[in-house]
């Protein structure tokens, strides 16, 4: 029943044809249950674990290497090879492959667990009206129509109505469905209101939500799926997860190099038509089958085997950092997705806010005699730690402050008028509530008053355990009194007072709503001598102002607190006793912000970062925390910068559009809207960040593009989340984006690396089947170059230092290229030097070297026509092992120093020095070690078809190798040309001015 709140309680009861007095009988019970469905959440069937691993492999690139490693498989079997050399390459193919999909299916794993988390805040048990007699039933047998019963600490089982109030009020805190930092009244009334969200609907109780005071009957109007927890499930099915930018680029650049393989293997296969007759391969087929594994070898050599391991590895090193920055990853992909977030929308309560209610001011009267009246105090302190100080009007602290008539008082009232407990928990290390919200806070005000007649109170409390410090003046104060009556909160009254007895003097204390208790005053007590006077207009006045101010200006939740002196022996109280009180102060709380979220939204600002509260509390409150945290910039006028989700909704397309440009506030908010926001953010272009910590952020966590949840939040909002702030900090999102871009800059770098290196080795297959010369490199060297020596110092490079001005510049934009422009044209030039030089290498043993045959170049591009020509050396010399151990010898050197060129986009070896990077050093040794043991001990080099590499050699591939090491190359995007450029043309300008001036002389 979607539009209950608009109906009376009859018109609802009627609709389900239910008697208040008696509930369903058990034949309609039968009904509704076939009719309307079981009370739970359906579970979603989960993807089968075969269709995740399949998805991992649908990547093109992944295609080509299965393809690779397959075909590579079949030509050596063909060619007669068996044992390990058969099965090297395509082994080695498929583990990495291997590896790589199964991070993809522990990630997509996780996602799913959201919705099981969902089910936990489903309540177990009900107090149901059946057959005229009230049991305890399962949550899951509810059915609509059914009469509950719900008091304080229950745990809501359905959606439903309110039918009948027993208690003077029931509150219920619902913050994880609407993020409201307060407890709701409920009431039976209906709302009239026009597209009513779930805070207009204070008649309904919602499914999920805790009952925090009171007591009430409720007529249940939905079940399952169609309760307010239900459309949060569905949402959260309908959202599909998005490829990160990193990833987008990465399957684009996969695309794009996949038709240029294809192509560049077309073409060497075709280019040697001519030579599939040659004689060496003894027939045309061997001959097409020779150059089919060349274009097979060629593709392997194209394609960066390691990449997806490096880039997981990477993310993964990101990971590890951030969490020692309280910033837990989930999702790995999402790390990188921090680099170019453009808008970070963050929850407000529990968020930027402690969610925990905290006096910030306290207002009491002075004196009547002179000027100023009032006295005004501010407390320090955030949380529901007893951890704070009192500081008058000029900002001074108050060692003392029980000395102070009017603040002992205070904390008289707030101890004895107040149904709610503050406790420490060992387990989470905290300060928790049971009760309202408004008068822990109170609590947590007795204890930073303190006690009086005791010179060492402030040393003496701090020196108890932390369970004792909880509430130890607190229980004082219950101690010294003796509580006799009690008169409830009522929404007529608005106030709640309790009889208290001391000494054979009765005293009634009283709390609630500033308007309600004034109104009952007739002195004040004086905060400058301890004495009661008349309460005049005057005062009435300056007090009325004070409220005003407190709760108009600075969105404070107020409570007036009085007392009255009963007669003695009075064992009861009534409406009517709650006149002729005396006031004693006024109390400013609100749920304060974190003390360090004003930087944190500073530091978004300045590296390009919009912030956008959104939250479920109403405007006012709300504008109030955005300008206390800076998020206005200092603005007068909020129009155009804050809209509630209604006023938002009511404005035309074009205006819409142009409001999510300036949007600095999103309130009155309920999940559905929070979503909307991200995806109409989206469509804009924007990368857009969430946090977040009830169940009602879940849909849109998973909606947007990274979701990040608080450490104390829900366990529905972590698991649909990509990240997880530990310490609950607003700040540690700026610590994260620091990071994420410093690891999309290293994740370019290691790419630009890969890729300059795997363009080297395709043009030295290319080109040596081009000339027609022998196998350069043979796939097993390939692959050992692959991902050995690129994978290690690949990985490394993950650990370049961030650059100084990273949270100084604006996000990269999303359709931003991983290699473009000048930094393409820079590595196809480095790549196309390591693939001439890795053959100039080869050519160098057979046409130079003095342990080689010294042969003419023609002879050594005519090799395959060698065994049918009378020659002066033996043919069995292009089998020698050498040349192509010279060959990837000097693909591996030159790598190195091309590593060493990557440690910095932008500067030279002359300014960034290697060892800034101890780990891609170190990497590179290794990498170096590894290869000397290929080269010199002997299984190793017999598997990978090398020799010995005599001295001399070693000279020629140190002077091939060392050119991209030159410290030039670190000018990576082109701006060092350009400064040179620029001082050369000023000066030009500067000679031509110089002329000019002489010659007018």
């Amino acid at each position: 029943m979607e539009d209950a709140y608009a109906k009376s309680v009859a018109e609802v009861l009627e609709a389900f044809g239910v008697d208040r007095t008696k509930g369903l009988s058990d034949s309609q019970v039968e009904q509704h249950a076939m009719l309307y469905g079981k009370n739970v959440l359906p579970q979603e069937e989960s993807t089968p674990f075969w269709k995740l691993v399949l998805k991992q492999f649908d990547d093109l690139l992944v295609k080509i290497l299965i393809a690779a490693a397959v075909v590579s498989f079949l030509l050596a079997r063909l060619n007669g090879e068996t044992g390990l050399t058969a099965f090297l390459e395509p082994s080695v193919i498929f583990m990495i492959l291997a590896a790589n999909a199964a991070v993809g299916v522990i990630t997509e794993t996780n996602a799913e667990k959201a919705l099981e988390e969902l089910r936990a805040y489903q309540a177990d048990v009900a107090t149901v009206l059946r057959n005229g007699c009230f049991s305890i039933l399962p949550a899951t047998e509810l059915v609509p129509g059914d009469i509950v019963e719900v008091g304080v600490g229950c745990k809501v089982p359905a959606d439903m109505r309110m039918v009948e109030m027993l208690s003077h009020q029931l509150r219920v805190d619902q913050a994880i469905l609407t993020g409201e930092s307060c407890s709701v009244a409920k009431e039976l009334d209906s709302t009239s209101a026009m597209n009513a969200v779930y805070q207009d609907k204070t008649n309904i109780l919602f499914s999920g939500t805790v009952v925090v005071a009171g007591r009430a009957r409720a007529v249940v109007i939905g079940v399952g799926s169609n309760t307010a927890m239900g459309s949060i499930r569905d949402a959260m099915l309908r959202t599909e997860d998005e490829a990160t930018p990193l990833k987008k680029k990465l399957d684009e650049f996969g695309t794009f190099l996949a038709k240029v393989i294809a192509g560049i293997c077309i073409l060497v296969w075709v280019v040697n038509i001519g030579h599939f007759r040659d004689p060496s391969h003894g027939g045309f087929l061997r001959g097409a089958i020779h150059y089919f594994k060349v274009a097979v070898a060629l593709a392997v050599a194209a394609i960066p085997e390691g990449l997806p391991a490096v880039v997981t590895t990477c993310l993964a090193l990101g990971t590890k950092r951030m969490a020692r920055l309280n910033a837990i990853v989930r999702s790995l992909p999402s790390v990188e997705t921090l680099g170019c977030t453009t808008v970070i929308c963050s929850d407000k309560t529990g968020t930027l806010t402690t969610n925990m209610m905290s006096v910030s001011k306290v207002c009491v009267v002075r004196s009547v005699h002179q000027r100023p009246i009032t006295d005004e105090y501010s407390i320090s302190g955030t949380t529901f730690a007893p951890d704070g100080f009192i500081y008058d009007a000029g900002e001074l602290q108050l060692e003392f402050p029980p000395q102070s008539p009017c603040l002992l008082h205070i904390a008289m009232c707030s101890a004895l008028c107040n149904e709610s407990t503050l406790q420490y928990n060992p387990d989470k290390k905290s300060y928790e509530k049971i009760g309202e919200s408004t008068e822990v806070a109170l609590r947590v005000l007795v204890e930073k008053v303190g006690l009086p007649g005791f010179d060492s109170m402030p040393s003496a409390l701090n020196m108890l355990s932390k369970h004792e410090r909880a509430s130890y003046c607190n229980h004082y104060w219950e101690n010294q009194f003796r509580k006799i009556s009690v008169l409830d909160f009522s929404r007529d009254r608005k106030m709640m007072s309790v009889l208290c007895s001391r000494k054979q003097q009765e005293i009634m204390f009283s709390k609630g709503a500033p308007e309600s208790v004034m109104a009952r005053c007739t002195h004040i007590l004086c905060n400058h001598d301890g004495s009661s006077v008349p309460l005049t207009m005057d005062i009435r006045n300056e007090l009325e102002a004070r409220f005003q101010s407190f709760a108009g200006k600075d969105t404070l939740r107020c409570l007036a607190l009085a007392l009255k002196r009963m007669p003695e022996g009075q064992q009861s109280l009534s409406y009517e006793d709650e006149t002729n009180l005396t006031f004693i102060g006024l109390v400013g709380m609100l749920d304060p912000p974190r003390e360090e979220v004003c930087d944190a939204v500073q530091s978004c600002m300045s590296a390009g970062i919009r912030v956008i509260v959104v939250t479920g509390d109403n405007k006012s409150t709300a504008e109030s925390l955005c300008r206390q945290i800076g998020a206005f910039e200092h603005l007068d006028d909020f129009t155009g910068y804050s809209y509630t989700a209604s006023e938002f909704e009511g404005l035309p397309p074009l205006e819409r559009a142009n409001a999510l440009r300036r949007m600095v506030l999103f309130s009155r908010v309920e999940p559905s809207h929070k979503k909307m926001l991200v995806e109409a953010l989206q469509s804009q272009n924007e990368v857009v960040a969430m946090t977040g910590d009830g169940v009602n952020d879940a849909p849109a966590l998973k909606k947007a593009d990274i979701g990040i949840a608080m450490g104390s939040g829900t366990a529905v909002a972590k698991s649909a989340s990509d990240m997880v702030l530990a310490d609950d900090n607003f700040a540690t999102i700026v610590a994260a984006v620091a990071e994420g871009r410093a690891i999309y800059n290293n994740t370019k770098q290691f790419i630009r690396y890969m890729i300059s290196s795997n363009i080297g080795e395709v043009v030295c297959i290319f080109v040596a089947a081009v000339l027609g010369m022998p196998d350069t490199l043979v796939p097993v060297q390939l692959l050992w170059v692959n991902l050995v020596t690129d994978g290690l110092p690949a990985t490394a490079i993950g650990f370049n230092k961030p650059d100084g001005n990273i949270m100084t510049v604006k996000p990269r934009k999303v359709n931003e290229a991983v290699v473009s422009g000048w930094l393409f044209f820079r590595y196809l030039v480095i790549g196309a030097y390591v693939g001439l030089a890795t053959i100039a290498g080869f050519v160098w043993w057979f046409v130079y070297s003095e342990n080689g045959p010294r042969l003419p170049y023609s002879e050594l591009v005519n090799f395959d026509s060698c065994s049918t020509r009378q020659t002066s050396y033996s043919c069995s010399i292009f089998e020698d092992r050498h040349p192509s151990t010279v060959s990837m010898t000097v693909l591996v050197v030159v790598e190195m120093f091309n590593a060493l060129n990557n440690l910095s986009e932008n500067q030279s070896l002359l300014v960034i020095h290697p060892w800034s990077n101890l780990w891609l050093v170190g990497s590179i040794i290794l990498t170096m070690l590894l290869h000397m043991s290929v080269l010199y001990m002997e299984p190793l080099s017999a598997l990978f078809s090398v020799s010995p590499l005599s001295l001399a050699e070693w000279k020629v591939v140190l002077y091939l190798s060392f050119p991209p090491g030159y410290p030039l190359y670190g000018y990576g995007d082109g701006r060092y040309f350009q400064k040179k450029l620029g001082i050369i043309n000023f000066r030009i300008q500067q000679t031509e001015i110089d002329i000019d001036m002489k010659l007018d002389f």
